[in-house]
């Protein structure tokens, strides 16, 4: 039988990987003691992504049509929002 060895893989932890703190950061940075708040972040934090929409689409499941969908999908990348645009003409909306 083989012998059953020990995980022995290391994490990777490269310190050059992380973005060097300015004194910028430092500022705005929260500081905590014991597990305590010294002093709360200021300033504001980077959100990443887009910004939330007033109001965003929806998913909807939608039997359609071959002829129609195939009509649109023949215009390429963006069909389904040319569908959308068509369906709000069609709605006046």
């Amino acid at each position: 039988m083989t012998e059953r060895k020990e995980n022995t893989t290391q994490p990777w932890i490269d310190p050059d990987d992380a973005p060097e703190w300015t004194d910028e950061v430092f500022e705005r940075a929260e500081i905590r003691r014991a597990g305590k708040v010294v002093r709360p972040a200021s300033g504001t934090l980077t959100k990443r992504g887009r910004p939330k929409l007033e109001r965003p689409k929806i998913q909807v499941t939608l039997r359609l049509d071959q002829d129609i969908v195939e009509r649109f999908r023949a215009g390429g990348p963006g069909w389904q929002g040319r569908m959308n645009e068509a369906l709000k003409k069609a709605a006046q909306v």
